[in-house]
């Protein structure tokens, strides 16, 4: 699979969020701000994660199709990924 530079970018992102957590803890920030932020990495992860599975999936249709394939192992199998993600 091929990652686009939106996603390399939804990372970069969410390694800036990192640093600024281990930053707010070093400062020792209050523990409601500090959970706040990491609730927010792990929505990014969450829409990175859904963002990459989608993608994959679209590629992988079409390919299926392409050879007149069943695709609904495809998306069963692309369900799975995420539930085992959570």
């Amino acid at each position: 699979m091929e990652y686009d530079e939106s996603v390399i970018r939804r990372l970069k992102r969410m390694e800036g969020q990192i640093r600024g957590v281990m930053r707010m803890m070093e400062e020792g920030k209050d523990c409601k701000d500090v959970v706040a932020q990491l609730s927010a990495v792990r929505s990014a992860a969450d829409k990175a994660m859904a963002y990459i599975v989608a993608h994959n999936l679209e590629q992988c249709i079409t390919e299926e199709k392409e050879r007149g394939g069943d695709t609904s192992k495809l998306v069963k199998e692309a369900v799975e990924l995420l539930v085992k993600s959570r």
